[in-house]
């Protein structure tokens, strides 16, 4: 090993060098141009101004700013062309530290969801997977149940046996869908465990028109999810009852601005650039949109102010501030 020392500039990782300021050197062709210019006027100005001879006095004074005035001028015009480069050589420096930034905040969101979608997968594998068995289950309870009843039937003769028409849909001799559990099922299950959220779930989904509710709002879910967006994860403002019923009654525009309370930028931003890119997503958020302010209309007719402050909290009401918010509807 030598006695000498490590040149500590060849020794900056340089991974940092774009960020690093730039070394401008002391002495540049811009200072000697400006020093050859004065070295040249101040010859012209001893030939012809010095030499001759001045009177003293004032004339001594008007040949000193005569000679010394454009030497003056030069050197101003030479610093103000050398602050001019610096400026430049610092915005482009800037601007590549900018680009640098974003292309790794870029790489970083798509590794991150990348990261997400197999836990996503997973998630909703297991899900499908219980709900599976629970309704593998009421199908054996139903077919244990079927012959007994056809049986009380047949005993019970025709004298005061109600007859249905043939035709008739499930929906229309299915028992109402009560709000509690309309609310839940727009909120879907919180794990698999939650055999009260796949109850409601699946009572839910005899009702054909919230059962086209659910889909479309699953299908903006798992869009969203594809982007690393969550609905657990958004913390909105909550709108007040009155604010859902104006919007119910048809409403636009800033009067319902407060159900756009969605602030996360990075989820607001993502979401609006899928739905310019994606034509898939938008048509799903078009879809959703809709399917959201056909049930609001109906539901709050027969809701309590407690009830639609419930419905305001559901991962399907967040989705709708979301999507609102990007496509406008609040603006």
């Amino acid at each position: 090993m030598s006695g000498s020392k490590p040149d500590p500039e060849s020794e900056r990782p340089t991974s940092l060098g774009i960020y690093d300021r730039p070394r401008v050197p002391s002495v540049t062709g811009i200072e000697i141009a400006a020093l050859v210019l004065s070295l040249i006027w101040l010859v012209v100005s001893v030939v012809f101004l010095v030499m001759p001879g001045q009177e003293q006095g004032s004339g001594l004074i008007v040949t000193f700013l005569a000679v010394f005035m454009p030497v003056a001028m030069i050197w101003v015009a030479a610093m103000a062309m050398r602050a001019s480069r610096i400026m430049r050589e610092e915005s482009a420096r800037l601007q590549t530290a900018i680009d640098a930034i974003r292309n790794t905040y870029v790489i970083q969101q798509q590794r991150a969801a990348s990261t997400y979608e197999p836990t996503v997968s997973k998630k909703l594998d297991e899900i499908a997977q219980t709900a599976k068995k629970t309704e593998d289950a009421l199908a054996t309870f139903s077919s244990k149940r079927s012959a007994p009843a056809r049986v009380a039937l047949q005993q019970a003769g025709t004298g005061d046996q109600t007859s249905l028409e043939l035709g008739t849909p499930a929906e229309e001799i299915a028992p109402p869908l009560t709000t509690d559990v309309f609310v839940k099922a727009l909120n879907f299950p919180e794990t698999q465990d939650d055999t009260e959220g796949f109850d409601a779930l699946r009572v839910a989904l005899k009702d054909r028109k919230t059962a086209q509710l659910v889909q479309a709002s699953q299908d903006v879910l798992t869009l969203l999810s594809q982007e690393g967006i969550y609905m657990d994860d958004l913390r909105p403002d909550m709108a007040r009852p009155e604010v859902w019923r104006q919007f119910a009654q048809g409403a636009r525009g800033k009067t319902v601005a407060a159900l756009g309370g969605i602030r996360d930028r990075s989820s607001l931003a993502l979401t609006a650039a899928r739905m310019k890119q994606d034509p898939i997503f938008r048509d799903a958020a078009h879809h959703f949109l809709r399917r959201f302010d056909n049930m609001i209309v109906e539901f709050d007719s027969i809701a309590s102010d407690a009830e639609l402050t419930a419905l305001g909290e559901t991962r399907t009401a967040r989705a709708f501030m979301l999507l609102g918010r990007v496509a406008g509807t609040f603006d």
